[in-house]
């Protein structure tokens, strides 16, 4: 009993200090996905190159990701900042930022690599929902609060349909990014969020 009890007090000590380290390595990792998928783009990026170029073990990177597609959304997600406050400016202002930020995001090595990962994989991978719950759902509940910021501000209609109102901003969004089809860049966020709350404003 007295060994027990004596042995005790070192484990949590050791993981206080394991903390740290952990936090560096999960840097190192994703920084080290940033530089892969700048240099060779998702082909490039395999979870025994992340782990050499993070310079950790492969079980280390398999501690956080299950998979090289999980490890390249949370290095996109890494690089996204949330939509700023309003500040000075109007909500609608302040959601047209917002958008031209995603766009940003998208625009960058890491951004395109994902895009192409997320278009080309199955919409039940963990690429996918992980792009669907932390990205997609997160930026749009970021919209859902400026638009009700610019409800309550007299900006849009008192009788605004905001849930159909996001999904057509985050839908066209998100459908030109994956397929492609048009450019994506700040005048598509303008023109998209002017054609998306035609007939809301007050």
């Amino acid at each position: 009993m007295k060994e027990a009890v004596k042995s005790g007090p070192p484990g949590p000590a050791t993981r206080a200090r394991g903390r740290p380290r952990s936090d560096k390595a999960r840097r190192a990792i994703l920084r080290a996905a940033r530089e892969l998928i700048e240099e060779s783009g998702p082909a490039g990026l395999t979870m025994e190159g992340i782990a050499a170029r993070a310079g950790v073990g492969k079980p280390t990177v398999y501690r956080w990701w299950p998979d090289r597609h999980s490890v390249a959304m949370a290095a996109l997600m890494e690089s996204d900042t949330p939509a700023a406050a309003p500040g000075g400016r109007s909500p609608l202002a302040s959601l047209r930022k917002q958008l031209e930020r995603v766009i940003e995001v998208f625009a960058a090595p890491v951004g395109r690599a994902v895009a192409t990962m997320i278009a080309a994989a199955d919409s039940d991978s963990e690429i996918a929902r992980a792009f669907r719950s932390h990205f997609i759902l997160a930026r749009r509940e970021e919209g859902r609060a400026l638009l009700e910021l610019a409800l309550a501000g007299g900006e849009i209609r008192r009788d605004a349909n905001i849930e159909v109102a996001l999904d057509m901003i985050y839908g066209a969004l998100f459908f030109r990014l994956l397929m492609g089809h048009a450019p994506l860049d700040a005048a598509a966020a303008r023109l998209i969020l002017k054609e998306a709350l035609r007939g809301l404003h007050s």
